[in-house]
């Protein structure tokens, strides 16, 4: 998202954008204020060696603003702003953005006293930061919703943890006797972003136990949902898209939550409790195609006035995968060097859990050509 010139910034920059889905399906964004000017941003800095380009954001964030999450790798653009050094000299700053899922805030943190924090929608943060690429970052990064029933589901499901969610019944006390697809596939994209999210955490090595347990009740959940789209596939006349693209769809979806439920079991059966980076950045990555999908379920009910956002929605679905490939392939080489010899269980076991991650990610390929299928046949 840079600007189409040919000036190449001596500096290069990394930042978090840290963002929270609200009750309603709305994003918040947490912005902070500079040091010295006071003006609104979000945490940035410099690249720390020994880290990653998001590792580093999701430090900044920690240290500039107090709060931790679950960084994905795959940056979602990147503006330039002037920066003035303290001799005087302005030079232009090139700087990549990374999405930033807050699990954690904080009440003391390093620069605790130095900034003022706050959460703002995505329109009042666009209106805050100075940066034109910027605002248009921020801007862009998830769409008002249409709908606010699949967000309140995910806000509901995170609230109960890891207990037995009866999703389906909530949700079928709220849809019409006929014609549920839309809402039920919106029911089940929650239940993507539950997984989703427990999956990250329990990568992080805490609470194995329940976050696998969370995970498994989202897959039985999710069952059940499918189980009732393709009861009412055959029982119902009229269907809003061909029955084979209903079929196909939530059978992708249901395939990539199936998927991260069998990670969690071998995690569980192999007794593992740390895990690789690159097997959280991955994770990182299913987080955002988890958020990623979770927009653009809704978005279906409009085909012909949302085209262009399920484009860019599943464009970056696919860029990410290619990525997630990428962090996968590094993985697996460090694996084998640092374990192959020594270890050869864990390096089988390693290898398991890096496959079982990639083909959750595969899935939410698979959603995105689902998806840009519909486009191209009903928009």
């Amino acid at each position: 998202m840079g600007r189409p010139d040919e000036r190449n910034p001596k500096i290069k920059q990394i930042a978090a954008l840290p963002y929270r889905i609200e009750d309603d399906g709305s994003a918040s964004v947490l912005l902070i204020t500079s040091r010295e000017t006071r003006r609104w941003v979000i945490p940035k800095g410099n690249l720390i060696r020994g880290l990653d380009a998001h590792q580093a954001a999701a430090r900044e964030a920690f240290e500039e603003a107090g709060i931790s999450g679950i960084p994905c790798p795959s940056p979602i653009g990147q503006y330039r702003y002037d920066k003035r050094r303290k001799n005087g000299k302005v030079e232009e700053a090139n700087v990549r953005v990374f999405p930033l899922a807050v699990v954690s805030q904080f009440d003391q943190w390093p620069e605790h006293g130095q900034r003022d924090t706050r959460w703002f929608s995505l329109p009042e943060a666009a209106n805050a930061v100075q940066e034109s690429e910027l605002k248009m970052i921020i801007r862009s990064f998830r769409e008002p919703t249409k709908t606010g029933l699949t967000q309140r589901a995910v806000a509901w499901a995170r609230e109960k943890g890891g207990e037995k969610i009866p999703m389906l019944k909530w949700f079928q006390r709220l849809m019409p006797q006929q014609g549920r697809f839309f809402e039920l596939f919106e029911a089940h994209a929650a239940t993507l972003v539950t997984g989703a999210d427990a999956l990250a955490r329990l990568l992080q090595g805490d609470d194995v136990e329940g976050h696998s347990r969370t995970i498994r009740d989202a897959e039985h959940e999710a069952d059940s949902i499918t189980r009732e789209v393709l009861q009412d596939v055959r029982r119902i006349l009229i269907t809003p898209f061909d029955r084979s693209a209903i079929t196909g769809l939530i059978g992708v979806m249901d395939d990539a939550i199936d998927q991260m439920n069998s990670t969690a079991k071998a995690i569980e059966l192999y007794e593992v409790t740390e895990f690789d980076q690159c097997m959280r950045d991955m994770s990182g990555i299913i987080v955002e195609a988890a958020r990623i999908t979770a927009e653009a379920i809704p978005l279906l009910r409009a085909l012909g006035n949302n085209s262009a956002r399920l484009h860019d929605l599943t464009e970056r679905l696919v860029k990410i995968e290619g990525h997630a490939d990428e962090i996968h392939d590094s993985g697996l080489k460090a694996l084998f060097h640092g374990k192959a010899e020594q270890q050869p269980l864990a390096f089988i076991v390693g290898r398991e859990i890096y496959g079982d991650l990639e083909k959750v990610v595969d899935r939410f390929e698979d959603v995105a050509n689902e998806i840009q299928g519909l486009v191209i046949d009903h928009a």
